[in-house]
C-alpha cells in the first residue's frame, strides 16, 4: 500500500479528537509514523508492522514498564476504550507526542542519562510475564543457535569467494573473514559455558525485557532532563546483555573506534543503577566479541538488503566494519580489569 492510500481518516475516526492537520514523519509499506495536529497538542499515529497478537504483547510490556517508573508516552484510547485500531488486519496506535530533543552520545552528561535509563529499563522489566493470548518476541536462550547459523551462513559465501575469481568485495571478504570467523567461534564456545546458561535461567524466573534499539533517535529528553522512550515496536524477552552490547557498539561506532576509558564509564554508570554480577559481565564481553557488525555488513551485501546501495557503498561499509571491529580487541583483552 502506498502512503496516500493509507486509511488515516478511517483510523482517526475511531478517536475523540479534532484533527487540524496530518504530516508524515516516515513511511515504509509495513509501517509508518504521522504527526497529528489537534487543538490540544500534537499526537503521533503509528502504523504497526507487527501482528495484532504481538502488538498486544508489546502494549502489555509497555504497561508493565510504565507501572515501574519508565517514561513512555501515553497511548490515546479509542472511543471503544481500545489501545489500537485494526483496519483489515493492520494495526494503528495513537500516542501523545513528547516535546524535547534526542540526547547526544558525545555529551558526557547526556550519555550518562542514556545508560542510566537503560539500566533502569532492565530493572523495571523484572517481574514481567507475557499475558495469555499474546505472541511475544523472544530471544531468550537462542544466541548459540542463532549466532552459529549466522556465521556458518556467511562462511558459505566466503567459501564461494575463495573458489572463484572474486570482485573487490570478494577479495575483502577472503582477506577479512577468517579472523572474524575465529572470533565468532570463540564467542560461541564461551556462550556454551555456565555463565550464559545461569543468566538465562535467572531471567526466565524473574522476568526480563530488552528494548533492542535503545538508541538516541528513539529517546526524547525533556526540559527537566527526564528521558522518554518513544519507540517500543521491537520489545523482546531476553537478558540485558543484548541491549548493552547494542548500545556499546553504537557509541563506539560514533567514536570511530573503541575507547577503554569510555567503556569503563559506561559500565560503571550502568552498574550504579542495575548491578550485574562478574559472570553476567562476562556474557556481555562474549556478545561484544561476536562480530555482529562485520557479519551484518556481509549479510547486507550478499542478500542485497538495501536495493539502493551500489557495490561501492556495500564495499565501503564492509571495510569500515572490519576496521572498526578490530579496534575492540585491546578492550576485550583488558575486559577482566574493566568489568566489576
Amino acid at each position: 500500500m502506498v502512503q496516500n492510500q493509507e486509511p488515516l481518516e478511517l483510523v482517526l475516526h475511531n478517536y475523540n479528537i479534532k484533527v487540524a492537520g496530518i504530516k508524515n514523519e516516515s513511511y515504509k509499506e509495513k509501517k509508518g509514523v504521522w504527526w497529528i495536529n489537534t487543538p490540544v497538542g500534537n499526537k503521533i499515529l503509528k502504523k504497526i508492522s507487527n501482528s495484532e497478537d504481538t502488538l498486544k504483547h508489546i502494549l502489555h510490556a509497555v504497561g508493565h514498564l510504565k507501572k515501574n517508573g519508565i517514561l513512555i508516552p501515553d497511548i490515546i484510547k479509542t472511543t471503544n476504550n481500545s489501545d489500537y485500531v485494526n483496519i483489515n488486519g493492520t494495526c494503528y496506535v495513537l500516542w501523545d507526542a513528547v516535546e524535547g530533543k534526542n540526547p547526544s552520545y558525545s555529551s558526557p552528561a547526556e550519555l550518562q542519562i542514556i545508560i542510566s535509563s537503560l539500566a533502569r529499563f532492565h530493572k523495571a522489566s523484572e517481574g514481567f510475564s507475557p499475558a495469555p493470548g499474546t505472541k511475544p518476541k523472544c530471544h531468550l536462550g537462542t544466541w548459540i543457535e542463532d549466532y552459529t547459523e549466522q556465521i556458518e551462513d556467511m562462511y558459505g559465501f566466503y567459501e564461494k569467494e575463495s573458489g572463484s575469481e572474486s570482485n573487490p568485495i570478494g577479495k575483502t571478504v577472503i582477506r577479512e573473514f577468517p579472523y572474524f570467523y575465529e572470533r565468532a567461534k570463540k564467542a560461541i564456545e564461551g556462550l556454551k559455558g555456565r555463565e550464559y546458561a545461569d543468566w538465562i535461567d535467572k531471567a526466565g524466573r524473574k522476568g526480563c525485557l530488552c528494548h533492542q534499539d535503545f538508541a538516541a533517535g528513539n529517546l526524547i529528553m525533556v526540559q527537566a532532563g527526564d528521558l522518554y522512550i518513544i519507540d517500543t515496536d521491537s520489545l523482546t524477552i531476553d537478558i540485558p546483555a543484548r541491549d548493552i552490547r547494542k548500545i556499546i557498539n553504537k557509541i563506539m561506532k560514533k567514536q570511530g573506534k573503541w575507547d577503554t576509558e569510555l567503556i569503563k564509564r559506561i559500565i560503571s554508570c550502568y552498574q550504579s543503577q542495575n548491578p550485574l554480577s562478574h559472570d553476567e559481565w562476562q556474557v556481555v564481553k562474549l556478545d561484544l566479541m561476536f562480530p555482529h557488525l562485520f557479519i551484518g555488513a556481509m549479510n547486507k551485501y550478499y542478500y542485497k538488503r538495501d536495493k539502493e546501495w551500489s557495490d561501492d557503498k556495500y564495499h565501503k561499509r564492509l571495510k569500515e566494519m572490519a576496521e572498526f571491529e578490530k579496534t575492540s580487541e585491546p578492550v576485550l583483552e583488558a575486559f577482566e580489569s574493566i568489568k566489576p
